[in-house]
């Protein structure tokens, strides 16, 4: 396993997944704010959740990485299209089951069984996030797919 490959390039593909993310949020492509909905984990505050959910973001692709490195190592090699395969994989997962699970540990997120006096401040991402907005599973989908490439490639270098 390469330990260093890990830390840098797992951190590397996060950086360029979450610039995806923000940059399709920013040009109103999708509603989805991930910092935030992971941020609002552990406070209700907007502006400290933006800051913790981004922390916590990084640790998550740091974890997801080091599985794509254990993948590369099983195979014994690493490459754009197998990280993007990868990228393929998570992506459908955490659209199809992840994130529908999220409202029912989530305490800042309505489920869709909440009535009229929910007092959740976000709304629940529904299958493939669509609640977000429709072009949301397209950029998740890109953002992903660019994390698993960046990994493949990375690790092919290397």
């Amino acid at each position: 396993m390469d330990w260093a490959g890990w830390a840098l390039f797992g951190l590397v593909a996060t950086t360029a997944l979450t610039a995806v993310l923000i940059a399709a949020q920013l040009a109103g492509l999708t509603r989805l704010d991930f910092p935030l909905v992971l941020g609002t984990l552990v406070t209700g505050d907007p502006d400290k959740a933006r800051v913790a959910g981004f922390l916590m973001h990084i640790a998550a692709g740091q974890g997801f990485a080091f599985g794509y490195a254990a993948m590369f190592a099983l195979v014994g090699f690493a490459s754009w299209w197998l990280g993007t395969l990868l990228g393929a994989l998570h992506v459908a997962v955490a659209l199809t089951v992840l994130l529908p699970l999220l409202p029912g540990v989530h305490p800042r997120m309505a489920t869709h069984r909440a009535g009229p006096a929910s007092t959740a401040v976000l709304e629940p991402p529904g299958l493939l996030a669509l609640n977000y907005g429709v072009q949301t599973p397209v950029v998740s989908a890109v953002a992903h797919l660019v994390y698993g490439g960046v990994l493949g490639v990375l690790f092919q270098a290397r």
